[in-house]
């Protein structure tokens, strides 16, 4: 099932600094630039960073999609300051993007 376009603009309003990207029904998450998650089936998961992980210890852990590693279900979205300073600590996570050539 595709996440439905109410649901991507609830998460885009919630969400501070989110860009996104539609694949095939779904859609990619970038926060400054770096993937830090996506929407799928109607459900915001996050790359299980170490900050993710602190944060949400109890999280339960799904599949985007078939053949996809975990990804940490944010259940709290209603909670902006909760979601926004989960959001910058998966940034300071990640490593930079790759340069294209």
């Amino acid at each position: 099932m595709a996440s439905s376009k109410e649901y991507i603009a609830f998460v885009l309003e919630q969400c501070s600094g989110l860009s996104t990207r539609a694949m095939m029904g779904e859609y990619v998450l970038y926060y400054s630039g770096k993937v830090i998650g996506g929407v799928y089936d109607n459900r915001l998961l996050v790359k299980p960073t170490k900050s993710a992980l602190a944060m949400m210890p109890n999280a339960p852990r799904e599949l985007p999609y078939e053949g996809a590693k975990e990804m940490l279900l944010v259940e709290d979205i209603e909670n902006r300051d909760f979601i926004n300073q989960l959001l910058a600590s998966i940034y300071d996570d990640l490593p930079a993007p790759r340069k294209k050539k």
